[in-house]
């Protein structure tokens, strides 16, 4: 008797010590700290999955969606578990691929457990693939984004790449801000792949901020009608409009054309996707020549009607002659200004020497950063040379010799309109106080070049065509030739106009640049100050802009009609 409770005694003490055993491995060495044996189980069956986060949506000034992210489902197979299936035509005809396409991807994808299928797949569509149930295919939520505005917006918004993180324009440059924090939830599958307990999100996704543009929709899709349509009637290579808040600095409109669909970038061309009215550079001509007024004004040798003989109708400096369409003959420094004269810029430029007029570009911003974040941003070039040559010296008060952007054009005229302050270019609609800005020039002399710009847009002036029913209206007109590598290129040309509207309170500032316009309407006042017109016309309209004045036909119609309800 003795033996079998020795027996028992012996089998009760083993399983003691195994439930001892179980009991350390499991809950003491854990505490401890040691989880060995519990990390190799859970390397076994544990998985954790990513759970996407939503991406911030960008939207215009007035909350008009630009960007949104919608969800799709991205389909990814097991190789292990589907290289053998006998449903791979099935499978091959739902995802509308070729079979031997499918079968070529599972052997290049042999022995692994991972393999995309098709990626961001209507979720509809999805579901109805994994109704099948076809072993080893699966399917996981993911966001694919959208521009409900197309190719309006496109070059500013940018785009992002099939993991959503932003690549071009707005999308890249705040793409932290946008991205949000992905989350991450637990399961446990068996031997086989599949999941046989769900433990649930361990850490919630965060979704990115919102981001809240300057542009106003409504404007930008205005300028982009008007700017394609006058590339392609002048067929020119491209062109470019930005509209500015004379008063905040705020981009109200950037438009260019070409463009490109982002929601379609199959075949797209690098030229479509350039923001060019950030990026690309030219030399801005005869719109430069009101900032040279600036440096004849501050001499203090000089007013506005301060007379300048301009006769024969041409004037040599050095190895070069500077002619002008014809003999003015002695005229004002704002007819000068009017007429774009060559001879009477060149004798200011003469009289004054370059540096106050270099000193006057770099005060309004000419060759420096605008540091708005945007990415391939230009900073244009004026160039500080310690020798001057006579022709750089007449080409500069010309606008020739250097550099800018349109939208760095914009920001220089947009001191005119703010009493000779500048502020700082912003992409973003500004929510309270605005940022601080730098008095450049006197609000006196500010206030005559928006005179002397007025009367560029009247009868003796070369941009009349820059006029806006109901409004009074600055601007300069600019032509310039392309520069090619033997220097420049006598038949290609850069049409620019740089405006103001309306002159006696301004609100918009509005470069418009068309680039190498074809036939004989090549010239700022022909190419450029239409679309100028076109667009300020809408923008003022848009922004509640009382009209200074009424075309005399409207005015009889109105006093008839009073007359008759009397």
């Amino acid at each position: 008797m003795w033996r079998l409770y020795l027996v028992v005694g012996l089998l009760l003490s083993m399983l003691a010590l195994l439930v001892g055993r179980v009991l350390s491995l499991q809950i003491l060495e854990t505490d401890r700290g040691y989880s060995f044996l519990q990390d190799q189980g859970d390397a076994r069956s544990l998985r954790s999955a990513e759970i996407p986060a939503y991406r911030g949506v960008i939207t215009d000034r007035r909350g008009e969606p630009l960007a949104v992210s919608t969800p799709v489902i991205s389909l990814w197979a097991d190789p292990r578990l589907l290289a053998d299936s006998e449903r791979l035509p099935e499978l091959a005809d739902a995802l509308e691929m070729p079979r031997s396409e499918l079968e070529d991807r599972l052997r290049r994808y042999q022995g692994k457990r991972f393999m995309y299928l098709q990626r961001h797949r209507v979720p509809h569509e999805a579901r109805e693939i994994l109704a099948r149930r076809i072993p080893g295919v699966y399917g996981e939520r993911e966001y694919r984004r959208f521009y409900p505005s197309g190719e309006v917006a496109a070059q500013l918004v940018g785009f992002t790449n099939v993991d959503d993180e932003g690549i071009d324009g707005i999308e890249l440059a705040y793409n932290d801000w946008l991205k949000g924090v992905p989350g991450k939830k637990q399961y446990i599958k068996n031997l086989k792949g599949k999941m046989v307990r769900d433990i649930g999100v361990v850490q919630p996704a965060r979704p990115g901020k919102d981001l809240r543009l300057s542009i106003d929709l409504r404007l930008q899709t205005l300028q982009h009608r008007e700017l394609r349509k006058a590339v392609t009637a002048a067929g020119a290579a491209s062109g470019s409009v930005v509209t500015l808040d004379a008063k905040t600095g705020e981009v109200l409109a950037m438009v260019n054309y070409p463009v490109y669909n982002p929601n379609s970038r199959k075949g797209v061309k690098a030229s479509q996707m350039r923001n060019r009215a950030i990026t690309d550079t030219y030399e801005p001509g005869s719109t430069m020549k009101s900032l040279t007024l600036v440096a004849a004004l501050e001499s203090g040798r000089y007013t506005t009607d301060t007379l300048i003989d301009t006769a024969p109708g041409w004037i040599r400096v050095g190895p070069k002659t500077y002619p002008d369409p014809r003999n003015y003959g002695e005229i004002t420094l704002s007819r000068v200004i009017e007429k774009s004269s060559q001879v009477g810029v060149t004798k200011l430029a003469v009289e004054l020497g370059h540096e106050p007029i270099w000193e006057v570009f770099r005060r309004f911003g000419i060759g420096q950063a605008m540091n708005t974040g945007f990415p391939g941003e230009s900073s244009g070039m004026l160039p500080n040379r310690s020798r001057w040559y006579s022709t750089e010296r007449i080409a500069l008060a010309f606008g020739y010799g250097i550099t800018t952007t349109p939208l760095q054009l914009a920001r220089a005229y947009a001191v005119f309109a703010n009493g000779g302050v500048q502020r700082p270019v912003s992409l973003l609609a500004l929510e309270d106080e605005l940022p601080e800005g730098v008095q450049v020039v006197s609000p006196d002399i500010a206030a005559q070049v928006l005179d002397v710009l007025h009367a560029v847009t009247g009868e003796h002036g070369t941009a009349k065509k820059a006029r806006v029913d109901g409004f009074d209206v600055g601007g300069k007109t600019g032509t310039v030739h392309k520069v090619g590598p033997q220097g420049y290129i006598e038949d290609s040309y850069v049409a620019l106009f740089a405006g103001v509207a309306p002159v006696e309170d301004p609100r918009v500032v509005t470069v418009v640049v068309i680039n190498e316009p074809k036939g004989e309407d090549y010239g700022g006042g022909a190419a450029a100050a239409p679309v100028f017109s076109a667009v300020t016309s809408g923008a003022l309209r848009l922004l509640g802009v009382t009209p200074t004045e009424f075309p005399e036909e409207d005015v009889a119609q109105a006093g008839s009609s009073q007359g008759g309800a009397a």
